[in-house]
């Protein structure tokens, strides 16, 4: 018996078909509300899969250093915490893949900040970075708050 020959309209209605298929299979096996992120704190950081994420790095800290200082001398100290909370996580700096950043009078505060990012993002690859404005901290004297997300084996 000889098979009627397959035309390309055919086949994708045949892969269509799989799909959809595929899709209602997997749909009915998980009800609804079954789903929970795989998440769990990795000392610091919340890691879900080969994810970081670390949040609300503050510029200053009275507790460890007196003097508040600029921009420059904040964003040393946020991406010195944000390095060791990578490292204790089994990550590095190299693994950063994004970057957020809240600054304070951005006018007047971005190079200053941009020089520290610098001196601590070195290579070809740079992470996604974004910023904003900000109004104030909680802390008086607080120019910056960071984000960021690493990637971990």
């Amino acid at each position: 018996m000889k098979k009627a020959p397959t035309t390309p309209s055919s086949r994708r209605k045949l892969f269509e078909a799989a799909a959809l298929g595929l899709a209602a299979s997997s749909a009915a096996q998980a009800a609804p509300g079954d789903w929970t992120p795989k998440k769990a704190s990795a000392g610091g950081p919340v890691r879900s899969g080969h994810l970081l994420f670390l949040s609300g790095i503050g510029g200053w800290y009275p507790e460890r250093r007196k003097e508040a200082g600029d921009a420059k001398v904040q964003m040393r100290s946020v991406l010195e915490s944000m390095k060791a909370a990578l490292k204790k996580a089994g990550s590095s700096m190299d693994n950063v893949l994004k970057v957020s950043v809240a600054l304070v009078d951005p006018e007047n505060n971005w190079e200053p900040m941009n020089q520290a990012y610098e001196e601590f993002f070195t290579g070809k690859v740079k992470p996604a970075r974004s910023y904003w404005g900000a109004t104030g901290f909680r802390r008086k004297g607080q120019l910056l708050q960071v984000d960021c997300i690493a990637y971990v084996d």
